[in-house]
């Protein structure tokens, strides 16, 4: 996506706490760069780019219960072996995706993060 900031070239230093993470992807939806929420995908449009990430630790942190805990996973396939966790081993992680629309939306349109698109 032209949107899209180069993370390589804006990003110039770690932050002071935390990471930064970039070059997922997501399916069944799309970053709205202006409203910085999950949207609709654009017509024919099946995977997207996320902008960039700032992970950072916060202790005793309460989830926002609007966001959509979006699912991301190492590959495409979404499939894996199951780990005692209850997790597959292609799981990597719950992004909490801000959103303005019921979150059972996203769930029913199966929307998913990952890391790449090829497997």
């Amino acid at each position: 996506m032209d949107d899209i900031v180069d993370p390589k070239r804006e990003l110039t230093a770690a932050p002071e706490d935390g990471v930064y993470i970039y070059g997922l992807f997501i399916e069944g939806a799309r970053w709205g760069l202006e409203t910085h929420r999950v949207e609709d995908s654009q017509p024919k449009t099946l995977f997207t780019d996320l902008p960039t990430f700032w992970f950072l630790p916060v202790k005793d942190r309460t989830p926002n219960p609007d966001d959509y805990r979006c699912p991301t996973y190492k590959v495409l396939s979404r499939k894996g072996t199951l780990l005692t966790t209850g997790h597959s081993t292609n799981f990597v992680l719950f992004l909490e995706l801000p959103t303005n629309q019921a979150t059972s939306k996203w769930i029913k349109a199966g929307v998913a993060a990952f890391l790449a698109l090829k497997h």
